[in-house]
């Protein structure tokens, strides 16, 4: 399902920069119907997409820009947004502009069409997709999941270690993974944290006397939470002078698997210190059924049933 993956993907592939090669690749590619990625060098005024494809300029109709254009349920903002940004389409025609200057007619509308069809129709929930971030909001995350159509993870899906917005884990055109969680007619909703590993994966990283970096997430009455890795963090004895989202030096006093709990104490805090921030993936493919984050011997459980 290479073609089906989100935008950005293709444009370099040697496959595709082969098909933008001439009018006669073009042409083979129309009529096969293949998808193709160029970049969008122009959103003229009444909101067509203006493609660079090297041997020739494309067009893209604004009624073609997009599945939910014509309708209305896709905003103009998602064409506009494409500038200076690959695109996906497939060729649906030859023209000649009044000088003569030959142009090809492109449909990204279609292109998501057959995206949708013979992709993402047939997902389940549990299967593990690739995503690219689009943009950030304070409830979620949106992706691009396949040619360009979106899909959301809401913040409290991205990971178990609570964040306060998702840029605080994301950014924008960052190349993620996501499990499909649920379908509601064409909708597709993701979610994150079941690929970041469970609680023991996580902690077998780390061993009673170290001292290591972490993030600052929460600051409460009875201590202070810091995120050693995006679904694992422990608790540290309440020092003045630390912020959320500050890097901290932490030693690791206590790990206790049945209570999922680490133990902490702040040696240091700074607004400016190195820390490692780097997602680390322990499943990027194939399906999930459930997912359980606690151990088997934990008196809770906290788990995921696709």
């Amino acid at each position: 399902m290479t073609e089906y993956l989100p935008e950005g993907f293709l444009i370099n592939t040697a496959e595709n920069r082969s098909s933008l090669m001439s009018y006669f690749s073009l042409n083979e590619c129309m009529t096969t119907g293949k998808i193709l990625e160029a970049p969008c060098i122009v959103c003229d005024s009444r909101h067509n997409l203006i493609i660079d494809l090297g041997c020739m300029k494309g067009i893209i109709p604004r009624e073609e820009g997009a599945i939910g254009i014509t309708e209305g349920t896709t905003k103009d903002i998602a064409l506009i947004s494409r500038v200076n940004k690959p695109v996906s389409f497939i060729v649906t025609d030859f023209r000649r502009k009044e000088d003569g200057e030959l142009f090809a007619v492109l449909s990204r509308k279609a292109a998501q069409e057959k995206c949708m069809g013979e992709y993402l129709s047939g997902l389940t929930p549990g299967d593990i997709i690739q995503a690219k971030v689009t943009h950030l909001e304070p409830f979620g995350c949106f992706v691009d999941i396949g040619c360009g159509i979106p899909s959301l993870i809401p913040i409290d899906m991205i990971s178990v270690s609570r964040i306060t917005h998702p840029s605080d884990r994301f950014h924008v055109g960052q190349n993620i993974y996501a499990v499909v969680k649920s379908l509601d007619n064409s909708r597709i909703c993701l979610t994150h944290k079941e690929l970041l590993g469970t609680w023991e994966e996580n902690a077998s990283m780390y061993e009673v006397g170290e001292t290591v970096t972490g993030i600052v997430r929460s600051i409460e009455e009875y201590g202070i939470f810091v995120e050693l890795a995006p679904n694992l963090a422990g608790l540290a004895e309440f020092r003045s002078n630390v912020t959320v989202n500050s890097c901290a030096s932490v030693y690791i006093k206590a790990i206790i698997p049945e209570k999922m709990k680490i133990k902490l104490i702040i040696v240091s805090s700074s607004e400016n210190a190195y820390c490692d921030n780097e997602l680390k993936y322990f499943r990027t493919s194939g399906h999930i059924d459930r997912w359980l984050y606690s151990g088997e011997n934990s008196s809770k459980v906290i788990q995921t049933i696709f």
